[in-house]
C-alpha cells in the first residue's frame, strides 16, 4: 500500500461563481483511500462571509454538513481540524459553500493510500 502526502487547493476567489452551487474542493480517486489531515479556508472579502462544509459519501450515497453556517470575518483564516482526521473512501467528496461568490480559497492536507 503506497502512500502519497498531497496539498489540494480549491481557488473559490476564481471559481466559486454562483452561490446556489456546492463546490466540489477534491473527490477521492477510484481504488484510493484518503486521510484528511488539514482543512484551512480564507475568506478574500472585505466583508464577512457565511460557509458551508460537507462530505459526501459515495458508498452511503448521501452528504453530511461538516461545518454549517460558519462565519468567517473579512480577511480571516479557519484552520479547521484541530487534529482531527477525516477517512474518505473511493469518490468520496469535500464540499463546499459560501453565501457570496469568489470569497475562498480552500487548502487540504491529505494522505493517499493506493
Amino acid at each position: 500500500m503506497a502512500n502519497t502526502l498531497l496539498s489540494k487547493t480549491y481557488n473559490g476567489g476564481a471559481n466559486y461563481a454562483n452561490t446556489a452551487n456546492t463546490a466540489t474542493v477534491y473527490t477521492t480517486p477510484t481504488n484510493t483511500t484518503s486521510i484528511l489531515i488539514g482543512f484551512t479556508i480564507s475568506n478574500l472579502t472585505t466583508s464577512v462571509i457565511s460557509t458551508d462544509v460537507q462530505v459526501y459519501d459515495d458508498d452511503a450515497a448521501q452528504t453530511v454538513y461538516f461545518l454549517k453556517g460558519v462565519v468567517l470575518d473579512t480577511g480571516s483564516t479557519l484552520e479547521i481540524m484541530g487534529g482531527n482526521k477525516i477517512i474518505l473512501n473511493s469518490n468520496d467528496s469535500i464540499l463546499m459553500k459560501s453565501d457570496t461568490v469568489n470569497s475562498f480559497d480552500v487548502v487540504l492536507s491529505l494522505v493517499e493510500q493506493t
